[in-house]
């Protein structure tokens, strides 16, 4: 679920607890040997800072073994081995009693093994900084519940749930901890408090609602939540769906005060990723697994986290833990599409997307994710009827439809369709107005025919406001100004475009065009010659070697050079 909080100081919190865990360097000669293992070290530590966890954990451990006492090199292999999910991290935990994390994880023990007086002393005597200040509360709440002090427990959260800016954090947990006390009616209450501020309730954060509300009697209330999370049209529709739904409604999401404190880790977690506090979010989303192995939104997290690093085989990897019959079972088949695809096993994520849409028939998602994919890979016949099969499922079409649109546009645009391509643009066009890349691409497609340039070009400068800093629509427009034969304002805003994208093969190639036209031969051989060089399009090549041979069609050489 999404974390509902101030950004900044989330990410500064956990900023705080990672330098909290681990110093600068390593200090030679202080472990029996007196040989620090300093390429072990070095390794290690460049492996983490490119989250490659399993190389780090491997190393950062090497070099412990050369230097057992050294305090450096304990946080940081305590660290590495806590993020690979390995066994060492409960024995180097024992080792380092101010280390945030360390208690964390010990905390979790406690928990497990219902060592409640324990649990509570090591999470009250936590630094109240960092990320603990945000989830101190709430997990002390499930410890006095698990003790049985379910007042105590109450009473801890009801000051948060009533003034704190992280009601829903707290509302939420509180209701859990009322459902599994058998208080239903103030369950059903804390969990309306929960979704009252959400105006798009998550997924987890509405299944586990939802979950309290149904078993209050409130099942129509329920399902209206998870309506909302279907009609959303993220990812999360999957498993809100009805056939899902039920199976994630079927049994209690929270359980124990183990699963409860997981939930509030991975709520947290997901909210500092997508404040690009990687390292924290992965340390919290293993924290969770330890409590609750094998859970789904934990695993999701840590392949999401992974995969961002450039590390698909090992995102697969931590997908491939949660159970067939899990609730986001489906959502877990769109990312293992992706990954499959990010590792050149591109049929093998088409077969599953296909499948995937067998499976769920009235959602748009899985269609619409194997057209995109279709589409990336230049296949654009087969993408717009996986378009096609997306718009059929999407129901009555409203504004949230036209991205499908647009891409059913290019699709069909690069297949050939051109009359059905400019039809969906300006449908796009027609629910959006102000969207630039339609705007751009309908007036770039006109312009290359030859067609409703007037119209392009206003369409062009609408677009170059909504985004003075593109420079493909700045493009555009020099072109469209270029067809319409206004050469000195095309040269001005081509050279903007090449300044802004110097790297395009397109664009460059463009400018070389307006040059020759305005008599400027030398500088368009420049420009053509450094489009060869920009790797273009197979077709484009003969195009471009010809004008370097004999000049823009058209256009004769002029003695002029400027």
């Amino acid at each position: 679920m999404q974390f509902p909080g101030p950004p900044s100081r989330l990410a500064l919190l956990a900023a705080a607890l990672l330098s909290a865990c681990a110093a600068s360097g390593p200090r030679s000669g202080s472990g029996p040997s007196g040989q620090p293992d300093f390429g072990a070290y070095l390794t290690g530590r460049f492996a983490a800072a490119e989250t490659d966890t399993k190389t780090a954990a491997d190393r950062l451990l090497e070099a412990l073994k050369a230097d057992p006492d050294q305090p450096e090199v304990l946080n940081r292999a305590f660290l590495a081995a806590l993020l690979d999910g390995r066994s060492d991290a409960n024995r180097l935990a024992r080792r380092l009693p101010d280390n945030p994390a360390a208690n964390l994880l010990l905390a979790g023990g406690d928990v497990q093994g219902g060592r409640w007086d324990r649990a509570e002393q090591r999470l009250r005597t936590l630094n109240r900084s960092g990320p603990v200040q945000v989830l101190q509360p709430v997990m002390l709440a499930w410890v006095q519940f698990g003790r049985g002090q379910v007042e105590q427990a109450q009473a801890t959260l009801r000051p948060l749930v009533e003034s704190n800016r992280l009601r829903a954090l707290n509302a939420l947990h509180a209701a859990l901890i009322a459902d599994l006390a058998g208080k239903p009616r103030e369950a059903e209450r804390l969990a309306r408090l929960a979704v009252a501020d959400q105006p798009q309730p998550p997924w987890r954060l509405a299944v586990l609602a939802a979950g309290v509300l149904s078993r209050a009697g409130r099942a129509d209330e329920a399902n209206r939540l998870m309506d909302e999370v279907m009609a959303s049209g993220e990812d999360a529709a999957l498993a809100a769906a009805p056939a899902n739904r039920r199976l994630a409604l079927a049994a209690r999401g929270v359980a124990s005060p183990a699963d409860g404190i997981a939930e509030a880790y991975t709520a947290l977690a997901s909210a500092l990723r997508g404040q690009g506090s990687n390292d924290f979010a992965l340390i919290l989303a293993q924290l969770a697994l330890r409590l609750r192995p094998g859970f789904a939104p934990a695993l999701v997290l840590v392949s999401d986290t992974l995969a961002d690093q450039n590390h698909p085989e090992a995102a697969l990897a931590a997908l491939g833990q949660v159970a067939g019959d899990d609730p986001l079972a489906p959502v877990i088949a769109l990312r293992r599409a992706s990954l499959l695809d990010k590792m050149t096993r591109t049929e093998e994520a088409v077969a599953l997307l296909r499948g995937l849409a067998g499976a769920n028939p009235a959602l748009p998602q899985p269609p619409a994710r194997l057209g995109d994919l279709l589409r990336r890979h230049e296949r654009f016949a087969e993408a717009a009827e996986a378009y096609d099969q997306a718009l059929r499922r999407s129901g009555p079409v409203d504004a949230a439809d036209w991205p499908l649109f647009y891409a059913r546009g290019i699709a069909r645009e690069r297949s050939g369709q051109a009359a059905a391509a400019e039809a969906d643009l300006l449908r796009a066009l027609e629910l959006s107005p102000n969207q630039p890349y339609v705007l751009n691409y309908l007036g770039y497609s006109w312009a290359e025919q030859g067609k409703n340039l007037d119209r392009a070009k206003a369409m062009l400068l609408q677009a170059t406001e909504l985004r003075p800093q593109d420079g493909n629509i700045a493009d555009s427009l020099g072109w469209v100004l270029f067809r319409l034969g206004n050469l000195p304002e095309a040269v001005t805003w081509l050279e903007k475009s090449v300044e802004l994208e110097p790297r395009s093969s397109v664009i460059n190639d463009h400018l070389g065009d307006a040059y020759w036209a305005s008599g400027r031969q030398r500088e368009a051989q420049f420009q053509w010659r450094r489009a060869l060089a920009l790797d273009p399009e197979t077709a484009e090549v003969p195009k471009i070697q010809q004008k370097l041979r004999e000049g823009l069609p058209g256009y004769p050489a002029s003695t002029a050079q400027r």
